[in-house]
């Protein structure tokens, strides 16, 4: 791969970084320029999978217009029930899918999302690009970016390399979605992700502070902030009760809490017991009614059906080929 495909704008940096790679939690030392990726299969130029409007995330951040999405091929996380394993590299560890961009590429895509109207910059799984997706801000950001930049995660991430997204980023969307290390061992094979995910949250909070929303495109859209998601897993409320305390007793409304209902069993989880079921309404039912006992009055419930496919998109390369 040219060296000069990774280093176009972006002062050799994100370059260095993918030699050695260090950037994620997995801390894998790959050479991602050579060909041989790491854990999160992703080389080291940016893959992408689609970049779109995307109307299926809380309503301050789709708002009606929708969030300008862009999907990031590969995970450094690799839960074995992802929803999205079908660009995560889950399924196949020999090839990831998407299209390859340059630095220069991504911030245009960037500035093509806000043209066509959309409410923000979201950058969903970009753990395994950091270095390259500030870059592109950057660059956006003196053409002209100016909606804001969520960072949509899994929550699994190093502090310092969150730090080289402070003042690029204004929301921060991360998952929260363990207590226990042995299901976070089970389920994505990081027993280190519940102490990981908190030093992370802390981080977010602290370089985007107490969430801020503005009036437009036909209701409250955040500004800044942080929004901590939850997925509801199967059989697992008691370790979800446990999430939403340690959340709320820590931020209070600081921070706002989104509680997801939407698993859906993948072919991957077909000998799991638990995991090869949909959450009921029950369960759901349970741990909302939990957050309101608690005092939790900053949050998402979500509504209708426990499992909803349409929350997966169509990978088909849109806005990226």
């Amino acid at each position: 791969m040219p060296a000069a495909e990774l280093t176009e704008s972006g002062g050799g940096k994100p370059l260095d970084q993918m030699k050695n790679c260090r950037i994620c939690p997995r801390e894998c030392g790959a050479d991602r320029t050579s060909g041989r990726p790491g854990f999160c299969r992703a080389p080291g130029k940016v893959i992408l999978a689609r970049a779109a409007l995307h109307l299926w995330e809380e309503p301050c951040i789709s708002g009606r217009s929708g969030s300008g999405a862009v999907f990031y091929s590969g995970c450094s996380l690799g839960c074995i029930y992802c929803q999205n394993a079908a660009i995560s590299g889950v399924r196949d560890g020999s090839f990831l899918p998407g299209t390859g961009v340059s630095i220069d590429e991504l911030a245009g895509i960037f500035l093509r999302l806000q043209g066509e109207g959309a409410n923000n910059i979201n950058l969903v799984t970009a753990s395994h690009y950091i270095p390259q997706t500030a870059a592109a801000l950057r660059i956006a950001k003196k053409r002209g970016l100016r909606i804001p930049v969520v960072y949509n995660s899994g929550g699994y991430e190093k502090v310092s390399s969150l730090r080289l997204l402070e003042g690029l980023v204004d929301v921060y969307l991360p998952d929260c979605k363990y207590w226990s290390a042995e299901t976070a061992r089970m389920y994505s094979r990081a027993p280190d992700y519940p102490e990981i995910a908190r030093d992370a949250i802390a981080e977010m909070v602290r370089q985007a502070g107490e969430c801020v929303f503005y009036e437009a495109d036909g209701g409250q859209l955040i500004k800044k902030g942080v929004i901590v998601r939850h997925l509801l897993l199967p059989g697992h409320v008691s370790e979800a009760k446990e999430i939403l305390a340690y959340l709320h007793g820590t931020y209070g409304d600081s921070i706002f809490l989104s509680i997801m209902n939407q698993y859906t069993p993948m072919p991957a989880v077909s000998g799991l017991p638990l995991l090869s079921r949909r959450t009921t309404r029950r369960e759901y039912d349970r741990l909302t009614d939990y957050a309101i006992q608690i005092g939790v009055k900053n949050g998402f419930i979500q509504e209708g059906g426990t499992a909803k496919e349409s929350f997966i998109p169509a990978w088909n390369g849109e806005g990226v080929r």
